[in-house]
């Protein structure tokens, strides 16, 4: 068998499926435009960029193993082919739930004629590869380590959590993010305009804002994007026609959301939400969580605002929320849509239907007016560090009270700085968790806080 003949199963798979007029047959338009070149190559700036490290290497040549991490339809697997064929290597793809030890050998076994007969490498694709169980994942490391195989691997979930720590140790991570919508046009008028692989054979025409409803649509996803765009050309004669809002709608019907995630809409939408959880109203504020969700609303966005509104406007009231808060906000990263949502229904309801208290966010306020307005004074000596050598020379510490030493774990003495020794500033509510750590301050400062 001659070098030539040695194609990798990418480039034997796109021959396979040209018929005689060149046009790829039964391919869908999403695999029909995958890029083949940086020139094509739309988004991901932050990894692949011009002068980036992995550009740099992949022109020079210096594949190393890699994960690439990031939600779907992002560029991975695009990534990995144009690797594959920019360095003229002999490409392997595996999918993680199909594949098994027994494959993974097949290929080493393969790669290693690759590299005697061809001086060819061999890059091994493993689509899910957090789907790898620990004895798959550890049969692939003395082969990624010799350099017997260039590893790529893809994951929409965290790495960190998925993939062994002694893999991790021989890969890059490159994190891919979702794809902006004014990317997603440019690749949507890519495919329109394209005759040898897109849909430029067709003549179509799109209506102002269907392209950016689609890209709204796809939610950064351009599998997605190109798949309602094939479908809405194929509702279309194959002499023309024009693409329109109401052939979009026809298609995916009540989930195109007219929600703008820069403009009015979005802050309108983000300021009802969080209204309607201070509010206490818990639909109100599901409904507006649906809004921003099916409208592609960055979930990090969302579970900044709820948990903003945990101590913002729960605060001590039920300091849970701000712990369930927190906890949404990282099962939102580590589990992604459509799971997240769930999570975030969950969070959102218990911050909406907790007591309300506004008491910690007022006193931060009130302090930090002191601080930045007046002449506050010094950290009274008693309070002073007194842990290093000369301290108690200075008087440092001397006269501190251990409260812990007292009935109830608590002995009065002044905190303040004597500029201030009056200031108040926290003043709990009589509601929920409050009520009682204000029943507990009236037993410490009686008179700060009057029974």
């Amino acid at each position: 068998m001659s070098a030539d003949e040695g194609m990798n199963l990418f480039e034997a798979a796109a021959e396979s499926n040209v018929d005689e007029g060149g046009l790829h047959r039964f391919e869908p338009l999403a695999q029909r435009m995958r890029p083949r070149t940086f020139e094509e190559f739309i988004g991901q700036q932050g990894a692949v960029g011009q002068g980036r490290f992995l550009r740099r290497m992949i022109e020079q040549d210096q594949v190393p193993s890699m994960i690439l991490y990031g939600p779907p339809g992002t560029g991975k697997t695009t990534l990995a082919q144009m690797i594959a064929g920019l360095t003229h290597s002999a490409f392997q793809k595996l999918n993680a739930v199909a594949a098994g030890i027994a494959d993974i050998r097949a290929i080493v076994k393969e790669a290693e004629e690759q590299r005697r007969f061809y001086q060819r490498r061999t890059i091994v694709f493993i689509d899910e590869i957090h789907r790898f169980n620990k004895s798959q994942q550890d049969v692939l490391l003395p082969y990624v380590e010799d350099g017997r195989l260039v590893l790529i691997g893809a994951t929409t979930e965290n790495p960190f959590f998925e993939v062994n720590h002694a893999l991790l140790s021989r890969v890059r991570i490159v994190r891919l993010e979702k794809l902006t919508d004014a990317e997603l046009v440019r690749i949507l008028t890519q495919a329109l305009d394209d005759e040898e692989r897109g849909l430029g054979g067709q003549h179509l025409t799109a209506a102002e804002g269907v392209l950016a409803a689609i890209a709204g649509f796809a939610g950064g996803d351009a599998r997605m994007a190109l798949n309602v765009l094939e479908g809405m050309a194929a509702m279309l004669p194959p002499s023309g026609g024009e693409l329109t809002m109401e052939l979009l709608t026809s298609l995916v019907g009540e989930r195109v959301q007219s929600y703008d995630k820069k403009g009015d809409n979005h802050y309108d939408t983000a300021s009802a939400f969080i209204k309607s959880m201070r509010g206490s109203d818990p639909d109100a504020a599901l409904h507006y969580l649906a809004r921003m969700i099916a409208g592609g609303e960055d979930l990090n966005f969302i579970a900044r605002r709820i948990v903003i509104c945990a101590s913002e406007d729960v605060g001590n009231a039920d300091p849970m929320a701000l712990v369930v808060a927190m906890a949404a906000a990282q099962a939102v990263q580590f589990v992604g849509l459509p799971e997240a949502r769930i999570t975030l229904g969950q969070a959102v309801t218990y911050i909406a239907s907790a007591p309300k208290s506004n008491a910690a966010y007022l006193g931060i306020d009130h302090a930090l007016a002191d601080v930045r307005h007046k002449n506050c004074g010094q950290v009274p000596i008693h309070l002073r560090d007194s842990h290093y050598k000369g301290a108690a020379k200075l008087g440092h510490g001397i006269d501190y009270v251990y409260p812990h030493d007292f009935p109830g774990h608590f002995k009065q003495q002044q905190y303040l700085p004597n500029e201030i020794r009056n200031a108040h500033y926290y003043e709990p509510t009589d509601i929920g968790r409050e009520k009682q750590m204000g029943d507990y301050l009236k037993q410490c400062w009686p008179e700060r806080y009057p029974k």
